[in-house]
C-alpha cells in the first residue's frame, strides 16, 4: 500500500492521506474581502483529492496584508466575504480545510508580484507603514518599519487570537499559524531582522517569546478539539541568521505548548539568503524536526513526482507533503499520483465516469457526501 495515501492523525483531525495543499497567495482580495477568483482556486483545488487543503496566508490586521489584494480575516466583511465561498465549497466537497494566520512585519504594503512585487512606500497610493521587531528594512531601498512596542506587540496578538475565533466560526478544520518566508513572527525569530534589546530580542529565548505568545493565544483562542500547527523557514540560508538548531529548540518549546505539527520551509528573511535548489533540498530539515521533537512534520520544496512524494513518507523523512506550484500546474496532481502508485483516492460523482480503464479503482465510490460520509 502507498504511504503517500495512508492517513495521518493531526491532532484530532485525521486526514484521508498525506497530500497536503500548501498555501498559495492569490493577490485577489478586495479589502481582504474574499472574491470570485477563490471560489473558482479553491473549489476546484477541493475537488482533487488531497487530504487537507490550507488557505493562503491570510491577514489578521490591514497593516499585515504583504499587498493591498491580500486575503484577510480582521473584520466582519471579511468573514462574511470567505464563509460564503466555504459554502459553496463544502456543498461539493469533503476535503478538511485549514487557514493560514500571518501578518507580513517589515514585507507588507508590496506591489502584487506580477507586477513587480517591491515594496509600496507609505506615502504612495495604496501604501502604508510597515512593522516590525526593529527598524530595519527588509531591501535597502525599502521604508524602514516601525519598531513595534509593548501596545503593539499586544495589539498583533490580539489580532490574532481574535482571527482564529473568526477561523473558528468559519468551521476551519485547523489553523496554520504563519512563522516562516520572512514575515513578521519569523522576523522575530531571526537576529538579520530582530535588533532588539528588550525581552523580546537578543538571546535564543527572547527571540522565540513573542512567536510563542502568538501561538499560545491563536491556541487558546480556537477550539481544543481542532488542531493549530505552524509553518517554520528552519533556515535563512544566511551566515548568522535563523538556523535548524533554533527551528528544533522552536519546535520543541511549540509542542509543549500544543502545536500539533511543524510545517517546514526555509528562507525568505533576507536578500542575501543562497538557497542550493535540488528536488526535496528542505526535506533534511523536516527529517530532523521530526526525528528530534517528534512531532508530525510537512516537508515541502521541489517535490513534484508520486513516486519522491511517496518515498519521503515511506522512508520516514516527512509525515506528510506539501505541494503549492505543483498543485497550481495540475490541479489533479493527488489523482495521477494516486494512479500511479495504485492507490485510490476520493472524487466527486460527477467525475466518476473520466476514470481511465488501466486504473478501474481509483475513485473510492463510496465517499461522495460533503462531509465524507458513505452514500
Amino acid at each position: 500500500m502507498s504511504r503517500l495515501f495512508s492517513p495521518l492523525p493531526l491532532g484530532s483531525l485525521t486526514l484521508p492521506n498525506r497530500i497536503v495543499i500548501a498555501p498559495m497567495c492569490q493577490y485577489a482580495a478586495i479589502d481582504g474581502n474574499a472574491t470570485d477568483w477563490h471560489l473558482i482556486h479553491l473549489g476546484s483545488l477541493a475537488l482533487s483529492g488531497a487530504g487537507l487543503m490550507v488557505l493562503e496566508a491570510t491577514a489578521v490586521s490591514p497593516e499585515g496584508r504583504i499587498s493591498a489584494a491580500d486575503l484577510g480575516l480582521w473584520n466582519d466583511a471579511n468573514e462574511t466575504a470567505l464563509a460564503l465561498v466555504l459554502a459553496s465549497v463544502r456543498r461539493h466537497a469533503a476535503m478538511p480545510l485549514a487557514i493560514q494566520l500571518s501578518h507580513a512585519g517589515r514585507k507588507a504594503s508590496t506591489q502584487v508580484p506580477w507586477e513587480g512585487g517591491s515594496q509600496v512606500h507609505p506615502h504612495e497610493p495604496a501604501g502604508w507603514q510597515t512593522l516590525g521587531p526593529s527598524a530595519v528594512p527588509h531591501a535597502a531601498t525599502d521604508t524602514p518599519p516601525h519598531t513595534l512596542d509593548p501596545a503593539g506587540l499586544r495589539r498583533v496578538r490580539d489580532d490574532f487570537a481574535r482571527a482564529a475565533r473568526r477561523a473558528a466560526r468559519l468551521g476551519f478544520d485547523g489553523i496554520e499559524l504563519h512563522a516562516a518566508h520572512g514575515y513578521l513572527l519569523h522576523q522575530f525569530l531571526s537576529p538579520l531582522a530582530n535588533h532588539r534589546t528588550d525581552a523580546y530580542g537578543g538571546s535564543l529565548e527572547n527571540r522565540m517569546r513573542f512567536p510563542l505568545e502568538v501561538f499560545e493565544a491563536v491556541r487558546e483562542a480556537f477550539p481544543a478539539d481542532r488542531p493549530v500547527w505552524i509553518r517554520l523557514s528552519a533556515t535563512d540560508w544566511v551566515e548568522g541568521g535563523w538556523d535548524l538548531d533554533g527551528t528544533v529548540a522552536l519546535s520543541h518549546a511549540l509542542k509543549a505548548r500544543g502545536c500539533a505539527a511543524i510545517h517546514v520551509s526555509s528562507g525568505g528573511v533576507s536578500t542575501a539568503q543562497a538557497i542550493p535548489l535540488a528536488p526535496g533540498y528542505q526535506v533534511p530539515h523536516a527529517r530532523r524536526v521530526k526525528a528530534e521533537v517528534g512531532l508530525p512534520t510537512i516537508a515541502v520544496g521541489l517535490i513534484t513526482s508520486a513516486a519522491h512524494a511517496d518515498a519521503v513518507i515511506a522512508d520516514g523523512e516527512a509525515d506528510a507533503v506539501g505541494l503549492a506550484r505543483a498543485m497550481l500546474y495540475d490541479p489533479r496532481w493527488p489523482w495521477h499520483a494516486a494512479a500511479e502508485l495504485g492507490a485510490q483516492v476520493a472524487a466527486p460523482p460527477q467525475y466518476w465516469r473520466c476514470q481511465p480503464r488501466e486504473a478501474k479503482n481509483l475513485f473510492d465510490m463510496t465517499r461522495q457526501g460533503p462531509s465524507g460520509r458513505t452514500m
